[in-house]
Formats: C-alpha cells, structure tokens, sequence
C-alpha cells in the first residue's frame, strides 16, 4: 500500500514513524557512554513469554510505567535510568528524570531523543499502537506485568540482568523473599476475615481472586469476598456487597486512612448499618501507591492492611462480648 493510498490520520502516523526512523538510524552510530564492547549479551524473558537479547546489559533505559521505575531502581539500575513517565515518584531520585508522557499517550520524540538501549513496557497499561511504533524503531522493549507478589522477587533479578546489576537486584530481591516470609508466617494463622475491596463507586467495582491484592488479602489472612469472579475487575451490585456481608472494607486511597476518620469512598456504606463493616467501623483507606503498584512496596501496603485486619479482629472480639 502507498502512503497517497493511506487515510490522512494513517499516513501521517507512518510519515512519523518512518522520520523517527531515519532520525534514530543517524543516532544508533554514536557511541552510548559507559558501553564497553567486552561486555557478554544478556538475555531474558519477559513478561510477555518473549525473549528479550542485548548485545551487551542495558545503559540508558527509560521506563515506561511508574511500577517499572522501581522495579528498575531495586534493581540498582537506577543510574541508568535517563526517562520515565508521569506519577514516576518513588525513589525520590526518579522525580528528578526527564518525563515522555503518561501510560497511555508517549512522547515518541522525547524517548527517542533520550537514546535508549532499552524500555520496559507495561504489558496492559501503555498504548499498544504506540509500543507497536517504537518497535518499529528498532528499539528493545521489554513487557513487565509481574501478577503476583512471589512474581517481584524474580521481576527484579531479570531486570537486575537486562541492566548488569545481578548483585544489587539479587540482594533487594532476598531483602523482598524474607520480609513476605515473614508477614505470610506471622499472619498464617490468624482468624479469617470477609474482605471486600473497592476499587471505583460508580460503576461498583472491586478484584477477584487472581489480582496480586487478592495476594496481599490472603497473606493476611482475609477473604476476598469476590474472589471467584471471573473477570479480573468485576462490576458488582451494591446488593451483591451487602450479601457478602464483609467484615472489612477496603480502598485505595492517596494515603493510609484510619477507620475513625471520614473516608468518602466508602461512607457511602454508612447507609447500611446491618453490613458487619460497617457495624463494627471496619472501613480502611490504604495508600494507592503501596497497595495498587507491583513493586516491593506493596509489601508496605500489606502491613498496613495485615494491621488493619487485625483491627477488625480485635472488634469482632470486643463486639461478641
């Protein structure tokens, strides 16, 4: 097909990707600083299945989500870092980095400008046309979609690999094994707690069982109450929550929020004193960034939600009294 056969918007996009090209073919010739032609080829599977192989550990990588960013910085790869996206804020170093868009609209000249060996993509989260675009320009990507808390320890080493950090990636990842260890055993055995998760009021939606907060939940020993839906964010109905009858209630929130406090995304269950989360003030707000990204601080988030649960155990005590 001809670029005068092509729809305006489509021939535009393919003008762009084909400049982009030619600029990043001029770029490729000029030496990356720190690359040294006695450095082995890496090589590694992504999240995605696909193998990903550089002829020598990555330099200059930009990360395309703000999960990846610290998955990269625990890796010890942080000074290799030289773009992110926007809510990119943790480690505090990673506010300091050139931003090339959000998840879901890239700045392809920014990237490009930046000279990357590398981008870590997340698999479900950024513009599959966009990724699809940079590939074109022959740059690396590597999809990260780690789903469940066991998943990040490796999620590290891999990446630790990719950028010729193994030692530092190997010691945050043991530094992650231990402390889940020690959470799932201090927790193993405590009473089952019914726990619905809200995760958006309008429409009504929560998590099934196979969402890594589903993970966080059983490691402190709740039960998510819609754990066996089908869909990995389900719609659900207000009268579904109230047949559930949770004993905790839980939302992501832009920072920890105690029960006692006024929460608006889940005071609006105050209307219904009969649900046992409400009758005995188990409603909990859990900061979005410790809870909702896949990186080793969600490990802080599930302390939070461990201290939380046992909240609701000690009422259940009080209130069979």
């Amino acid at each position: 097909m001809s670029l005068t056969s092509l729809p305006r918007p489509a021939m535009l996009t393919r003008l762009r990707v084909q400049t982009l090209a030619l600029a990043f073919a001029c770029l490729a010739g000029a030496p990356l600083s720190g690359v040294s032609g006695a450095h082995a080829a890496v090589s590694v599977k992504d999240d995605s299945g696909a193998t990903v192989t550089l002829p020598a550990p990555a330099q200059r990588v930009v990360s395309l989500s703000p999960h990846a960013t610290e998955l990269l910085f625990a890796a010890g790869a942080g000074d290799k870092v030289v773009g992110v996206v926007k809510y990119s804020d943790y480690p505090e170093a990673a506010q300091r980095l050139p931003h090339v868009g959000d998840n879901s609209a890239l700045d392809l000249e920014r990237i490009l400008a930046l000279k990357p060996d590398l981008l870590v993509v997340w698999m479900h989260g950024n513009s599959q046309r966009q990724v699809e675009a940079l590939r074109q320009l022959k740059l690396p990507v590597f999809y990260s979609e780690p789903k469940h808390l066991t998943d990040l320890p490796a999620a590290i080493e891999t990446l630790g690999t990719l950028m010729g950090t193994p030692a530092k990636a190997k010691e945050s990842a043991e530094a992650f094994r231990a402390r889940y260890e020690a959470l799932r055993k201090q927790y193993a055995s405590r009473a089952p707690v019914p726990v619905f998760y809200q995760v958006w009021t309008q429409p009504l939606m929560t998590l099934n069982g196979t969402h890594m907060v589903s993970d966080v939940i059983r490691l402190c020993g709740g039960v998510n109450v819609f754990a066996n839906e089908p869909a990995l964010v389900p719609r659900v109905s207000i009268e579904a929550v109230l047949a559930k009858a949770p004993e905790a209630m839980f939302t992501a929130t832009p920072g920890a929020t105690k029960s006692d406090k006024p929460l608006a995304t889940l005071d609006n269950w105050r209307k219904w004193p009969q649900l046992p989360a409400v009758a005995h003030n188990n409603l909990f707000g859990i900061d979005g960034d410790l809870i909702n990204r896949p990186s080793p601080r969600i490990l802080d988030g599930a302390r939070t939600m461990c201290e939380d649960l046992d909240i609701a155990r000690s009422r259940r005590a009080v209130a069979a009294k």
